[in-house]
C-alpha cells in the first residue's frame, strides 16, 4: 500500500496568536507619562512665568494671588523693549562672536581631538593627561594675566580676544568630548584609507569628521549657549556701547528701565528665543550625541 501522506499546511493557515490586551503595561505607560509631564511642569514654570509677564503690565504682574492669563495682552511692550535700546545691533554683533568662536572652537578641537584618538605618537596619554587637568584650573586665576595680555598688545575693545582664543583649543571639555566619540569609530577605516593612499589630515576630514555629526553638533551647541549666554567676557573687553552684545545690552536694559518690569520680561524673552528654537530643532542631533559618545580610554 501507498501510503498517502498529508501536505503541510499552507502558511496562511496557520492561526497568528494575538497579543492578549495588558491593561497592566498601559496603565504603566500612562502612569511614566503622568510622572514625566509632572516632573516638567516646574521646570517649564519660569518660562511660562516669563512669557506671562512680558504680555502684561506692571500692574499685573505682581497681582495676588497670580493672575496666569493677561487681560488685555500687551503687545506693545516688546515694541517698545526693542526700540528703547538696539537690540537689532546687540544681535548682530553676538552673531558676529558666535560664527567665530562656532568655527574656530569645531575645527581646532576636532582636530586635536582627532590627534590624541587616531594617531600614534610618544607620550601622547601623558599630553593629554597635562591637557584634561588644565579643567581643575579656575577661569579666575587666568583672568588678569590674559587681560594685561590683550591690553599690552592692544586688543581691548575689540571682538580678538573673545574669538581668537577659540582657534587655539582652549575648550578641554569639548576635546575629551570629541576624542571619546572618535574613540568608538572603528580604526580599520582609517587603516583602509592610508593603503589607498589616503593621509591623516584626509581620514580626518573625509572619515572622520562625516561619521562624527552627532558629537560635533553637542560640541556646536554647549558653544552656542556658551557664548551667547557669555556676560562676562564681554563686559571686560568691550567698553563701546555699540560693540555690546545680547547679554551686556540686557544687562545694560535692566539697569536703565529697572520699574518697567513688562519691557524687561519682553527684552528677556526676545533674548531667550534663539536658544529655544535652537533646542528645538538640535535635540534629535543633541541626544544622539551624549548617547553615543562613549567612555572608552
Amino acid at each position: 500500500m501507498t501510503a498517502v501522506l498529508d501536505k503541510p499546511a499552507a502558511a496562511t493557515d496557520v492561526p497568528v496568536p494575538r497579543r492578549p490586551f495588558a491593561p497592566r503595561g498601559l496603565a504603566k505607560k500612562i502612569l511614566v507619562y503622568l510622572l514625566l509631564v509632572a516632573g516638567a511642569i516646574p521646570t517649564l514654570l519660569p518660562l511660562i512665568w516669563l512669557v506671562r509677564s512680558a504680555l502684561m503690565n506692571s500692574g499685573q504682574i505682581f497681582v495676588s494671588p497670580p493672575q496666569w492669563i493677561p487681560k488685555p495682552f500687551a503687545w506693545d511692550n516688546f515694541t517698545g523693549a526693542l526700540t528703547q535700546v538696539p537690540f537689532a545691533r546687540y544681535f548682530l554683533n553676538t552673531l558676529i562672536i558666535e560664527a567665530g568662536v562656532l568655527i574656530g572652537t569645531l575645527l581646532s578641537c576636532s582636530l586635536a581631538a582627532f590627534s590624541f584618538a587616531r594617531l600614534r605618537w610618544k607620550h601622547k596619554n601623558l599630553v593629554f593627561g597635562l591637557l584634561m587637568s588644565g579643567v581643575m584650573l579656575p577661569y579666575a586665576v587666568t583672568l588678569i594675566p590674559t587681560f594685561l595680555f590683550w591690553q599690552k598688545i592692544g586688543m581691548v575693545n575689540t571682538y580678538v580676544p573673545l574669538v581668537l582664543p577659540s582657534f587655539f583649543g582652549t575648550a578641554v571639555f569639548n576635546i575629551f568630548l570629541l576624542r571619546q566619540f572618535f574613540l568608538s569609530i572603528p580604526y580599520e577605516l582609517d587603516e583602509s584609507a592610508y593603503i589607498d593612499g589616503a593621509s591623516p589630515f584626509q581620514v580626518y576630514w573625509r572619515i572622520i569628521l562625516p561619521l562624527s555629526k552627532p558629537a560635533l553638533a553637542v560640541v556646536g551647541v554647549f558653544t552656542f549657549l556658551g557664548v551667547w549666554n557669555d556676560y562676562l567676557g564681554p563686559l571686560i573687553y568691550l567698553n563701546d556701547s555699540d560693540k555690546y552684545t545680547l547679554a551686556m545690552g540686557l544687562a545694560s536694559f535692566q539697569g536703565t528701565y529697572t520699574a518697567q518690569w513688562g519691557y524687561l520680561m519682553a527684552a528677556a524673552a526676545v533674548v531667550l528665543l534663539p536658544i529655544v528654537v535652537l533646542f528645538a530643532f538640535a535635540q534629535k542631533y543633541f541626544v544622539e550625541g551624549i548617547a553615543l559618545t562613549g567612555l572608552k580610554g
